[in-house]
């Protein structure tokens, strides 16, 4: 079973909820596809088993000993990133323009590392996760080639358990692709709503199953109902919603899963979302 969890917008709560669900079922797979910005492991004392190098987009190289300085990259260049063959990598989009009009085949294309992955081990399974270049690009080549490694280790867990990129981009196709389900985390807000919608419709144009949840629901209970409105005439399952607690910032500063805080509601909420997931909405192994 995998489950990923996603969000319209940054900021509503996704990575407290996937980590409670993944503690709550002991889930040995835990992915953490919000790769510019993997917080997942935090939560956790574990210990690197594995890492490997990423590239991404190739970019601009040019040899100085046949470089005459004519500027005619410069002229071609459509995001000021090479200047009398002096490149800046981080405007480099790697289109090759400058590698076609170079008169002395001075320029090359070059692969360009933006990623470090990793496997990092801990006491009830393992998290996968990135850990981005400064300036590097959080591409859907990234999440898919970080799945790819968690796949490997799925044949024996019940249960994968995916934090997914905020927004509609390419990381977060490849985050939704191929998942069972995916529980898109809102909040009571105008761009909440709006971004819900679009995260939303995106999940269900890859045909993805999706479920609801409103986390917050209490700060504004006009814009909840709206929420819920537009679930129930799209057929969207709402199966969480969760009051604002001032104990998840405790939780968030002590590194510490909201559901080991026995006086937290927000707890008891997640648990009881959890439990109405199984029950109706997933098919898990027998041992659940």
């Amino acid at each position: 079973m995998r489950l990923g969890i996603i969000s319209g917008k940054g900021g509503t709560g996704k990575t407290t909820i996937a980590v409670s669900i993944a503690e709550l079922e002991k889930a040995s797979i835990r992915v953490d596809a919000d790769v510019d910005a993997s917080n997942m492991y935090l939560y956790y004392d574990g210990w690197d088993i594995d890492k490997e190098y990423f590239f991404g987009n190739d970019i601009a190289s040019v040899d100085k000993d046949l470089c005459i300085e004519c500027g005619k990259c410069n002229e071609v260049c459509r995001f000021d990133a090479i200047n009398m063959g002096d490149v800046n990598p981080l405007k480099c989009e790697g289109c090759g323009a400058c590698t076609l009009v170079c008169p002395n085949e001075a320029i090359g294309l070059v692969e360009q590392k933006t990623a470090e992955i990793y496997t990092t081990e801990i006491p009830n399974g393992k998290i996968f996760r990135a850990d981005m270049e400064i300036g590097g690009d959080g591409s859907g080549l990234l999440v898919s080639r970080l799945r790819k490694k968690a796949e490997k280790y799925e044949t024996n867990s019940n249960l994968t358990i995916l934090d997914g990129s905020p927004g509609i981009g390419c990381p977060v196709i490849a985050s939704i692709t191929n998942n069972d389900k995916v529980l898109i985390v809102t909040e009571p807000t105008k761009s909440g709503l709006e971004d819900f919608i679009r995260v939303f419709k995106l999940a269900e144009h890859f045909n993805i199953s999706a479920l609801a949840c409103i986390n917050k629901y209490d700060i504004n209970e006009e814009v909840t109902n709206e929420v819920e409105e537009y679930c129930k005439d799209k057929e969207i399952p709402l199966v969480g919603k969760i009051p604002y607690d001032e104990m998840v910032v405790k939780s968030i500063n002590d590194l510490k899963p909201i559901i080991y805080y026995e006086n937290s509601k927000a707890n008891h909420a997640i648990r009881e979302m959890w439990k109405e997931i199984k029950e109706n909405y997933v098919n898990m192994r027998e041992e659940f």
